[in-house]
């Protein structure tokens, strides 16, 4: 019981402490693969996916906001940055998305 409160703690440190544009991604990306989840037999192989999108859209971000100048020192920052991510923390990304890809994919198949 305490690992699942040790993933809870985690999904809501992930969800507390991002800013309005991470979340817009976020929030973009998961209603697109909600929608173009066929069933839920893919939702771990959509999840990935879509977490790949998101820190690529993430890196647009941060190189079009003008943060860092140079691409290849972003993407040292944010290769170190991947290397020093605790497992937790990308179990929380994991379940924040495929709960919320699965959750759009139902509303999806009830209106449809």
């Amino acid at each position: 019981m305490s690992a699942l409160m040790e993933i809870w703690h985690a999904i809501q440190a992930v969800v507390s402490s991002a800013d309005y544009y991470t979340l817009g991604i976020a929030v973009v990306i998961i209603l697109a693969a909600g929608f173009l989840l066929e069933g839920l037999n893919s939702i771990f192989n959509v999840t990935l996916v879509s977490l790949i999108v998101f820190v690529l859209a993430k890196f647009g971000l941060a190189l079009a906001t003008g943060h860092h100048v140079d691409p290849e020192a972003e993407l040292t920052s944010f290769w170190t940055s991947f290397v020093d991510l605790k497992m937790l923390t990308l179990v929380a990304y994991l379940v924040t998305f495929g709960v919320l890809i699965a959750l759009v994919n139902a509303v999806r198949s009830i209106f449809r």
